[in-house]
């Protein structure tokens, strides 16, 4: 039987797979200028990110490449969260994109909850590896708090640092 993405919850957020009427928002987040700089990425042209979505629906589910979700907060879409096998180790890498106007109210430690609660339960990991760009004070300072720590810094082509960190799922840091 091929597993799926399954849908997931915490106290104020649910994780849903994508369905095609989410594409707007998806967009929408990805192009945002502020996701991109603290995502570590340049802005996407909107026909590339229409056409990564609609990989998301035709080839990502339904091979169960990796697991991905919209994040929405009282019916409102506030977010994008995954958890895939990483290039830069031999693990899995949490994923999380949040909307600017949720940044500060707690719901980036609650989707890394979440993400860790579904790596263990689901997925049988026992560790999470993340990549913050080092300049993202706020996302090192969550990551600090919830007990990842630092493996290596990643230096791009064009200079930019990234530091990997890592976490257990399980044991020396519970969670809630």
């Amino acid at each position: 039987m091929t597993q799926t993405t399954p849908a997931l919850k915490t106290e104020r957020l649910e994780f849903t797979p994508y369905r095609p009427e989410d594409e707007d928002h998806f967009v929408a987040l990805l192009r945002n200028e502020e996701v991109c700089r603290w995502m570590g990425q340049d802005q996407a042209p909107e026909d590339d990110l229409r056409a990564v979505f609609r990989a998301i629906l035709t080839d990502v589910y339904p091979t169960h490449r990796f697991d991905v979700w919209g994040v929405w907060w009282q019916g409102t879409y506030i977010g994008h969260a995954e958890v895939k096998k990483t290039g830069n180790v031999d693990g899995h890498e949490l994923i999380a994109a949040l909307a600017p106007d949720y940044w500060g109210q707690g719901m980036g430690t609650e989707i890394v909850h979440g993400l860790l609660r579904h790596a263990a339960d689901n997925l049988g990991l026992k560790e999470a590896y993340g990549m913050v760009g080092a300049e993202n004070t706020a996302s090192l300072a969550l990551c600090r708090r919830l007990g990842f720590r630092h493996v290596r810094d990643v230096v791009g082509e064009d200079g930019s640092v990234t530091r990997m960190v890592v976490i257990p799922t399980r044991g020396e840091n519970p969670l809630p």
